[in-house]
């Protein structure tokens, strides 16, 4: 950020975060602002909503979540997790299918 954007900045009652250093070549006062951008990224796109979870995609991952409630049981819950799993591994077969043909 150059000298002039930085005072409208200042000037205009705004922050700027950065680091202000004694330059070892000039001597001189100088402040280097932080390149504080956002990361765009792309959101996941939903395969399948699941009784208890979800299936995703990402660009680089597929996502599985399942979240059981504690007042079905730890049997229960068992076997919801193996239900879930079996349906999640159907919708990815289902999806590639319909996916790549």
């Amino acid at each position: 950020m150059n000298a002039v954007e930085l005072a409208s900045k200042l000037a205009g009652g705004k922050r700027v975060a950065g680091v202000l250093y004694l330059d070892e070549n000039t001597g001189k006062l100088t402040f280097k602002a932080y390149n504080r951008q956002t990361k765009q990224r792309e959101k996941d796109r939903l395969v399948k909503k699941l009784p208890w979870g979800w299936v995703k995609e990402s660009i680089e991952r597929i996502k599985v979540y399942g979240s059981f409630p504690k007042e079905v049981g730890t049997l229960r819950a068992i076997g919801l997790l193996e239900d879930h799993t079996r349906e999640a591994k159907k919708t990815l077969a289902d999806w590639e299918v319909i996916e790549f043909v």
